[in-house]
């Protein structure tokens, strides 16, 4: 007696399959982050330490030069960036995790594209980085930023822009890594230049030439410079100390105006985006 074959029919791929396996992604992110209340408070102890306790210190060195001003409001757009970079590239990291104990691999089999799966991750941490800073967002009024609606929306605008492109960053490293020890090694060998070179610790003015260049060809600091500018313009401080604290970007006589800074960020989140859609393609 002859058996029949069983026909088994793989549902076609849509975009309304993409668009599930972003919001399934996305949910399964911001889960993980919620669950893991140990990474949540780890993430936020670098930051609060470098604002309150190196703040502190280095205010102590500097006060009488920047009269008016504490010099922990100076750093506080820069711990912000910092909150969020370090959020956004461990959310991008999971992937390796995923790949390690096999969960990537059921997704991968799914009638979705790559590409949806990649997008769904870096707006997961995109939102679960941006969540974070909410938390250095209601330290402001510690370190004399005032609680402004205005400011807080310009400001948690920027911070979901940085951390986007730092998430499609991660993923872009994290596409093709099989283990996590090698992930962190990266990242930490990427993201602390780029800190320390953004201006988040120091001011950009009156660099030598050779840290300016620096500075100019960090991206890193085209997300950290716009939220200076946006808490500053809701400070009063004399024209002399905004100045060496706030003088923006500069190419050569050209000063930066903060929509390019923000339009570079963007176009650099949209071609990492780009490329860890192609390296993810790649790696399995």
């Amino acid at each position: 007696m002859a058996t029949e074959a069983i026909s088994v029919r793989v549902p076609a791929r849509s975009a309304g399959h993409d668009f599930r396996a972003v919001k399934v992604v996305l949910h399964r992110e911001m889960l993980r982050f919620v669950n893991d209340r140990t990474r949540m408070l780890s993430m936020l102890m670098q930051p609060v330490l470098w604002l309150f306790v190196m703040g502190t210190g280095l205010g102590s060195l500097v006060q009488g030069s920047i009269p008016g001003v504490d010099y922990r409001t100076f750093m506080y757009p820069g711990m912000i960036s910092m909150t969020v970079i370090m959020t956004g590239m461990f959310s991008a990291g999971s992937i390796v995790w995923d790949r390690e104990f096999g969960f990537l691999r059921e997704m991968l089999v799914a009638p979705v594209s790559r590409g949806a799966i990649v997008v769904g991750k870096c707006l997961g941490g995109a939102i679960v980085a941006t969540g974070q800073g909410v938390v250095i967002l209601a330290m402001a009024g510690l370190v004399g930023v005032p609680y402004s609606p205005t400011l807080f929306v310009t400001l948690l605008a920027e911070m979901f822009l940085a951390a986007f492109t730092i998430t499609a960053f991660g993923v872009m490293l994290a596409a093709r890594m099989k283990n996590m020890q090698t992930f962190f090694g990266l990242m930490q060998m990427a993201i602390m230049p780029m800190m320390f070179l953004s201006g988040a610790m120091f001011p950009l003015a009156n660099l030598p030439s050779w840290l300016h260049v620096l500075t100019v060809v960090n991206p890193m600091t085209y997300a950290v410079d716009p939220m200076r500018e946006a808490v500053f313009s809701h400070l009063d401080v004399p024209a002399q100390v905004n100045a060496v604290l706030n003088p923006g970007v500069r190419w050569f006589d050209f000063q930066v105006p903060v929509p390019l800074e923000l339009g570079i960020v963007a176009a650099l989140g949209a071609v990492l985006l780009g490329v860890g859609i192609a390296e993810f393609r790649r790696a399995e």
